[in-house]
C-alpha cells in the first residue's frame, strides 16, 4: 500500500515495556463458580430457609419421641418428608439452570492466534493478535478484524462494521477532520477491537489492548453479576416472613395458654405434692413445646418451593411453543412484572435487512433494462440463496438492498453481471462518495459507464436526465428541482439515498476512471432510490400492546437520532410534538452525572448513538427508580445490558454472546413474542397466587385444628404421613394443575404490579381465612360426631346427631380406624374441590369456563383423586387407614363438592353485581 509517511514502529525493548505497563492483548476469563456453590445457592430461597428450620425442629421432636420410647421409627417420616421436599425443590431448580453455568464462555473464545501485520523495528511482519501491544503500528486491510482499539494514521475508503459494539453494520472512517461525523458513536478516526474492515485500507496506532478496549469493557460488563433480586423472590421473602411470624405467634399462644391452663388447674396443690406438681409441670412443658413445634412445622407449606419450581419449569416448556426459549426459570414470571422494555432497533424492531423502500427513476420506463444492468454490474455485493425463506446479503448492506430489489422484480443479477464484460471499475470511497464501472453491455452492444453514489455528487456529474440516443439533450437545471424535493422527503424519513447515472461511450472514447469524473463526461441522470431497514410488520401492534399494558418502551440504538426517531414514529412511540427531554444522544448521556439522569431517565423514549455501557447504565438507573427492566438485544454490544436487566431477551439469530447473557431467547426475533412473554409471565404469577391461595387454606385449617387440639388435650386425627401426602404429593400435583392453566390475554389490560406488593392480596386473605375457618368448623363438628357415634357407613349419618355432638366435650367412644379413614378422605376432598375455586380465582368466570382448554388441569385432578383412592385402599398401617366402602366414596365425593358449588354461587353473585354497577 502507498504510505504517506514513514513508520518505524516499536523496538523490541519498547514492546516489552508496553506489555509490562498496559498488559497483554487478552480478555481476562471470568472466575467460574463451582457446581456445588451453584447448588448451595438454591438453599438461600426464603421458603427453603423456613423449611430447613422446620426440618431441624422436626428432627428434634422425632428424636425425643423415639428415644423417650413414645414412638417407633415411623416418627421420622415427617423430617424425612421435609428433607425430600427441600431436596426436590433445590435439585429440580439446579438442574433446570445448569446450562446457565457457562457464563459468556463464547465471548472468550476469540481466536488470538490470528495473524496481523505490524510495523516494528522499521520492518513489516506478522504477529498474533495476542502479541499486539499499545503503541504498535498495525496495517489494516479489507476483511480483517481489528485486534485492538486504536487511532487511524491513514485511511483510504475505509468502512468499518461496528455491529459488535453499536449494532450498526457500516461506519465510514477517515483521518480528514473536515469529514468527521459529530454524531458518531466512536470518533471517525478511531477503530475498535472486534470490529471488521468492510472496505478500504489504512494504518492505525494501538491505544488500548485486552480488558481496556471497548470490547473488553463489554466483556467485563457481561461477567458482572448484577445481583438484582427478582420481584417474585422479593414477594416470597415477604411471604416467608409472614409465615414465620404467624407460626411463631401461634406457637407462643399455645405455650402461654397451656401454661396458664396448667397453673390454674394446679394452683391449689398441697405443699406435700409440690414435688409431683413440678415433675408434672416438666412433662407438661415438654409436651407443650412439642405441640408448638408441630404447629410451626404444620404452618410451613412444604410443597410451596417444589410447586413454584415446577410451575416455572412447566412454563419454560410451554413458552417454547410461542417462540420464547427460556434459559433461566425466574425469567418466566419476572417478564410479567416488567415495567420498562429497553429495545434495540436493528433486528428487533426492524428486519435487519436493508431494502429499497422507494425509487424514482425519472419515468424512464424505456430504459429499465439499462437500470437493471447498472445495478447488477456496478456493485461488489452478492446474494446467498441457500435459505429460500431469507436471502442473505454478502457484502455491503446498501448494495445488497439493490440486488434484493432486482430479485423482487424477478431479475437474476448474476446473469446480468456475467453477461456484461467489466472493462474498468472504481470501487466506492468515502472521499469520492461514488462508485463507477465501465462494462461492455450486451443490451446495446456498446461500452457503458455506470455511476452510483451520493445523489448530490452524482447529480453534479450530470447536465441532464439520461437518454438512449447518442445526441445529448440541451442542458438545463429544471430536472433537478423535483429530485431535490424527493431527496428531502426521503431524508426526512431517515432513509439512505443513492443516485444513479450512466453514459453510453463511443467506440473511440478515451474515458479513464483513473482521473476524477466531472460534468464534462456528459452523463445522464437515471434517478434515485431510498433504502431503509424496514420495521417488522408486527412491531407497531406489539409495541401498542405493551404500552396499553402499562409498560414503557425505550429505543436504545447506535444509529443516528433521525433514524431512531423515524423508527419510533413508525411503531407509534414518537411523534413530532415530543418534548426534547424524551430523546438523548449517547455522548450527552455519558457526560451527565447519575443524579441528573435520575431526574429524567423515566421520560427518555429514545437514546441514539448509544455505546454498549450506556445501555447498561440506563438499565441500572431505571432499576434505581424501582423499575423492573427487560432488555432486548442481538449483538455482543448488548451483553452487559442483557446481564444487568431483571430479564434479558436475546434474538434467535443474535450472537452467541448475547444469547449466553440473556434469560430468554426470542426464536423468531419478533417483538410480538416479547409481548406474549409478558402475558405468560403475568398469567404465571396469577397461577402461583392461586396455588398459594389453595395451599395456605390447607395450612390455616391444619394449624387451627392443632391449636384446638392443644387446648382440648386431643391428638390430631391426621397422622404425619397423611399430612405429608397432602403437603408434598397432593399440593405438588395441584401446583401442576394450576400451572397448566392457559394464559389469559386479559392480563394485558392491567398495569404492572408493584414490587412492593405482597403476593397475598387482601382478596386472598379474605378467602384463605374465610374458607379455612369454615373447614375448621366443619371438620371439628365431624370429629365430635365421630367420637360419639359408631359409624360403619355414611348411610347411617344423622344431621340431628351431628348438631347434638358439636359442643359435647365428653370423651365419647373415641375414633375407629374406619372413622379416621373417613375423616382423612373428607379432609382431602374438601381441599380437592377447593382447587377448582382456586382455578377460578381472579378470573371473574366460572370454574367450568374454558375446561376444554384445561385438559392438563382435569388430568392432574383425576390423578389426585386416584392417588387418594390408592392410599386409602392400600395404605394400611403406614397411612393409618382402612379401605372405604364404594358407597361411602360416592357420598364423600358428592357431599364435599358443595365447596365448589358454593364458590360458584358466590362467583355468579359477584358477576351479577359487577355487571349491574358497570351498567
Amino acid at each position: 500500500m502507498e504510505q504517506k509517511r514513514h513508520y518505524k514502529g516499536l523496538t523490541d525493548q519498547q514492546v516489552v515495556e508496553s506489555r509490562k505497563i498496559h498488559g497483554e492483548n487478552i480478555l481476562t476469563p471470568p472466575k467460574k463458580e463451582s457446581l456445588w456453590l451453584l447448588f448451595l445457592e438454591k438453599f438461600t430461597d426464603p421458603i427453603i430457609v423456613i423449611l430447613l428450620i422446620a426440618l431441624l425442629l422436626s428432627i428434634g421432636v422425632s428424636c425425643h419421641e423415639f428415644f423417650a420410647g413414645h414412638g417407633t421409627l415411623s416418627v421420622f417420616f415427617e423430617p424425612v418428608g421435609i428433607l425430600i421436599a427441600v431436596l426436590l425443590a433445590t435439585i429440580v431448580g439446579f438442574l433446570f439452570e445448569l446450562s446457565a453455568n457457562r457464563k459468556f464462555e463464547v465471548l472468550n473464545k476469540v481466536n488470538d492466534d490470528t495473524l496481523v501485520k505490524v510495523i516494528r523495528n522499521d520492518n513489516i511482519f506478522e504477529i498474533t493478535k495476542q502479541q499486539v501491544v499499545v503503541g504498535d503500528i498495525v496495517i489494516l486491510e479489507a476483511g480483517e478484524e481489528l485486534p485492538a482499539d486504536g487511532e487511524l494514521l491513514e485511511a483510504v475508503s475505509m468502512q468499518i462494521n461496528e455491529s459488535t459494539l453499536t449494532g450498526e453494520p457500516v461506519c465510514r472512517k477517515t483521518v480528514n477532520a473536515a469529514d468527521f461525523d459529530a454524531e458518531a458513536t466512536y470518533p471517525s478516526n478511531h477503530v475498535m477491537k472486534g470490529t471488521t474492515v468492510v472496505d478500504g485500507h489504512g494504518i492505525m496506532c494501538v491505544l488500548k489492548v485486552g480488558d481496556a478496549t471497548e470490547y473488553g469493557k463489554v466483556y467485563e460488563g457481561a461477567q458482572i453479576d448484577s445481583g438484582v433480586e427478582t420481584p417474585l423472590n422479593k414477594q416470597l421473602d415477604k411471604l416467608a416472613a409472614l409465615i414465620t411470624k404467624a407460626s411463631y405467634a401461634i406457637a407462643v399462644m399455645i405455650v402461654a395458654g397451656r401454661l396458664i391452663w396448667f397453673f390454674a388447674d394446679n394452683l391449689g396443690a398441697s405443699a406435700g405434692s409440690e414435688g409431683n406438681v413440678w415433675l408434672l409441670f416438666g412433662s407438661f412443658l415438654l409436651q407443650t413445646v412439642m405441640i408448638a413445634v408441630t404447629v410451626i412445622v404444620v404452618a410451613v407449606p412444604e410443597g410451596l418451593p417444589m410447586s413454584v419450581t415446577l410451575s416455572l419449569a412447566l412454563s419454560m416448556k410451554r413458552m417454547l411453543s410461542t417462540n420464547n426459549l427460556v434459559r433461566k426459570m425466574h425469567a418466566c414470571e419476572t417478564m410479567g412484572a416488567a415495567t420498562v422494555i429497553c429495545t434495540d432497533k436493528t433486528g428487533t424492531l426492524t428486519q435487519n435487512q436493508m431494502k429499497v423502500w422507494d425509487h424514482d427513476f425519472c419515468d424512464l420506463k424505456d430504459c429499465i433494462d439499462i437500470i437493471y444492468e447498472g445495478i447488477a454490474v456496478n456493485s461488489t455485493a452478492y446474494l446467498d440463496y441457500s435459505n429460500p425463506n431469507k436471502i442473505k446479503v454478502l457484502g455491503n448492506p446498501t448494495e445488497g438492498a439493490l440486488l434484493l430489489w432486482l430479485n423482487e422484480q424477478g431479475i437474476n443479477y448474476l446473469h446480468l453481471r456475467e453477461e456484461a464484460e467489466v472493462i474498468e471499475q472504481l470501487t466506492f470511497s468515502t472521499e469520492r462518495k461514488y462508485m463507477a464501472t465501465v462494462v461492455h453491455s450486451p443490451i446495446l452492444g456498446k461500452n457503458i459507464l455506470y455511476i452510483k453514489g451520493a445523489p448530490e455528487i452524482v447529480m453534479e456529474l450530470c447536465k441532464h436526465p439520461f437518454r438512449q440516443e447518442n445526441s445529448s439533450p440541451q442542458a438545463n437545471e429544471d430536472w433537478k428541482a423535483p429530485m431535490h424535493h424527493k431527496l428531502l422527503e426521503y431524508q426526512n424519513k431517515a432513509m439512505r439515498t443513492l443516485g444513479f447515472a450512466c453514459k453510453i461511450l463511443d467506440d473511440d472514447s478515451s474515458l479513464s476512471l483513473a482521473a476524477p469524473l466531472s460534468q464534462d463526461i456528459d452523463a445522464g441522470f437515471l434517478g434515485v432510490v431510498a433504502i431503509s431497514d424496514p420495521v417488522r410488520t408486527e412491531a407497531p401492534e406489539a409495541v401498542k400492546t405493551c404500552l396499553s399494558a402499562g409498560i414503557a418502551v425505550k429505543i436504545v440504538t447506535g444509529d443516528t437520532s433521525a433514524t431512531a426517531k423515524e423508527i419510533g414514529r413508525q411503531i407509534g412511540l414518537w411523534d413530532s410534538n415530543e418534548p426534547d427531554n424524551h430523546h438523548i444522544n449517547g455522548n450527552d448521556f455519558a457526560a451527565m452525572p447519575d443524579d441528573e439522569l435520575l431526574k429524567r431517565v423515566l421520560d427518555i423514549k429514545i437514546m441514539s448513538r448509544a455505546r454498549p455501557m450506556d445501555k447498561q447504565r440506563l438499565v441500572q438507573l431505571l432499576q434505581q427508580k424501582n423499575q423492573v427492566v427487560a432488555v432486548t438485544g442481538d449483538g455482543t454490544n448488548d451483553a452487559p445490558a442483557l446481564n444487568a436487566a431483571q430479564v434479558g431477551l436475546s434474538m434467535g439469530d443474535g450472537t452467541s454472546v448475547a444469547k449466553e447473557a440473556s434469560d430468554i431467547t426470542i426464536l423468531d426475533n419478533s417483538f410480538s413474542s416479547i409481548s406474549r412473554a409478558v402475558m405468560w409471565g403475568r398469567s404465571l404469577y396469577q397461577n402461583i397466587q392461586r396455588f398459594i391461595l389453595f395451599q395456605m387454606t390447607i395450612n390455616v385449617a391444619a394449624c387451627i385444628i392443632v391449636l384446638i387440639g392443644a387446648f382440648l388435650g386431643a391428638e390430631s386425627p391426621l397422622t404425619v404421613t397423611q399430612m405429608l401426602w397432602v403437603n408434598l404429593i397432593m399440593d405438588t400435583f395441584a401446583a401442576l394443575a394450576l400451572a397448566s392453566l392457559p394464559p389469559n390475554a386479559k392480563v394485558m389490560l392491567d398495569k404492572p404490579r408493584k414490587t412492593t406488593d405482597h403476593i397475598i392480596t387482601p382478596a386472598m386473605v379474605k378467602q384463605i381465612i374465610g374458607v379455612g375457618l369454615f373447614f375448621v368448623v366443619l371438620l371439628f363438628a365431624l370429629l365430635q360426631y365421630f367420637k360419639h357415634a359408631d359409624i360403619q357407613t355414611l348411610n347411617d349419618f344423622s344431621i340431628a346427631d351431628l348438631g347434638r355432638s358439636f359442643l359435647n366435650f365428653e370423651a365419647g367412644n373415641g375414633l375407629s380406624a374406619y372413622e379416621l379413614s373417613l375423616f382423612f378422605t373428607i379432609f382431602v376432598m374438601l381441599q380437592f374441590w377447593n382447587m377448582f375455586n382456586a382455578k377460578a380465582f381472579m378470573t371473574g368466570k366460572s370454574a367450568f369456563a374454558i375446561l376444554h382448554r384445561c385438559r392438563g388441569f382435569l388430568a392432574i385432578a383425576a390423578v389426585i383423586l386416584l392417588g387418594q383412592w390408592l392410599i386409602v385402599t392400600f395404605g394400611g398401617s403406614m397411612f393409618n387407614v382402612v379401605p372405604l366402602r364404594p358407597s361411602d366414596w360416592g357420598i364423600v365425593i358428592g357431599i364435599t363438592s358443595f365447596v365448589m358449588w358454593t364458590g360458584e354461587i358466590f362467583r355468579q353473585i359477584e358477576k351479577f353485581f359487577a355487571k349491574k354497577f358497570a351498567d
